[in-house]
């Protein structure tokens, strides 16, 4: 019977590596009963995935906000929204404008000070990819033959292009998310894969303004957190009355994040446990 519980995941629609007949073959094999869909200010995936689940498997369209407020950056996770609804839309469309200015940046970027040629066609197919990012142009560089690895790919030849703000407001995904009729959640809350952690002030100055803006629950489980930081989460989400998520950041080969994976000891973290699904109905 399946038991795992995984609210955070990419496809190949942002910069997950998987298309979405292989992510639902996975989530099969991982032995995960409820996940979500967040692909990075895009949910072109969700549907045609919708369509490939099992009954036995609960599937919610989800969806992840790169975004900004005066404390700084941070990700906003959005469940069971309306996907139609123009709130989202508008939010949607503001947020891959701003991802495809950022690709056109980089893009000039890595031909203009790094010297890297590329072929139209490659141009074409990268501007073809619905959710475009630093992921995408590392694999291309991996392909030429420039950099070992993707990773490298993106801390020697990508990251040293400066492309301002180009993130949405937090408070504009938070409303949206909320128009639509769905929950919204700040997503790892202490910081993501690979980033530095906030500290407990930065963390509180953040939380303070989220939840101003309306936010509703805290990925408190996550995959690169331990137990303790789960806790210090778990405390200020009881303290605000926040709903309670978890989600691994799955990326298929783009991360080293293994799928249903909610925190850093692999403990299974049991529905009982994750409050936002009662929120969700289910």
């Amino acid at each position: 019977m399946n038991s795992k519980i995984d609210l955070h995941m990419h496809s190949n629609f942002s910069d997950g590596s998987d298309g979405i007949e292989e992510l639902i073959s996975h989530v099969k094999d991982k032995d995960i009963c409820i996940f979500a869909l967040t692909d990075h200010d895009t949910i072109a995936g969700c549907q045609p995935l919708a369509g490939l689940v099992p009954e036995e498997i609960q599937f919610l369209y989800g969806v992840e906000f790169s975004c900004y407020t005066e404390a700084g950056k941070c990700h906003i996770l959005g469940y069971q929204y309306d996907p139609a609804h123009p709130s989202i839309r508008a939010a949607l469309e503001e947020g891959k404008l701003r991802r495809r200015q950022k690709f056109e940046l980089r893009l000039a970027y890595l031909q203009e000070v790094q010297g890297i040629s590329f072929t139209q066609e490659e141009i074409d197919g990268l501007r073809a990819i619905e959710s475009v990012g630093r992921p995408h142009l590392g694999r291309l560089l991996v392909k030429k033959g420039i950099a070992e690895n993707i990773d490298k790919a993106i801390r020697t030849y990508i990251n040293g292009c400066k492309t301002g703000n180009d993130r949405i407001p937090a408070d504009m995904a938070i409303q949206a998310i909320l128009a639509a009729g769905g929950i919204p959640v700040w997503a790892h809350p202490l910081g993501g894969e690979g980033e530095k952690r906030l500290t407990e002030e930065q963390f509180d100055r953040q939380l303070e303004l989220l939840a101003e803006m309306g936010i509703r629950g805290l990925e408190c489980y996550y995959s690169r957190y331990t137990m303790e930081e789960v806790s210090f989460l778990l405390s200020h989400a009881e303290r605000r009355g926040l709903l309670v998520s978890g989600g691994s950041d799955y990326h298929g080969k783009n991360k080293t994040v293994p799928m249903g994976r909610l925190n850093a000891e692999d403990i299974v973290i049991t529905r009982e446990k994750l409050s936002i699904l009662d929120a969700l109905g289910l």
